[in-house]
């Protein structure tokens, strides 16, 4: 009878940790979709800059020692 008492026990325990971490990921997905247009904004930014800046004769040589 014990031992039926701890593998309910055990099956409540795990469980409980399966809701919190899909509650959990449930929260991180909702503050990540917040803070994405931000994020985008940046990143586009960030991609015109270096648009506007061209490409160097040190970008131009990394580039060709990277191929493959």
């Amino acid at each position: 009878m014990k031992d039926e008492n701890t593998k309910l026990s055990r099956r409540n325990f795990l469980a409980a940790i399966g809701a919190g971490s899909a509650a959990g990921a449930a929260t991180l997905a909702a503050t990540a979709a917040q803070a994405s247009p931000v994020t985008a904004k940046v990143v586009e930014e960030a991609r015109r800059e270096v648009a506007d800046q061209g490409v160097s004769e040190h970008m131009r040589n990394y580039y060709r020692t990277t191929r493959i």
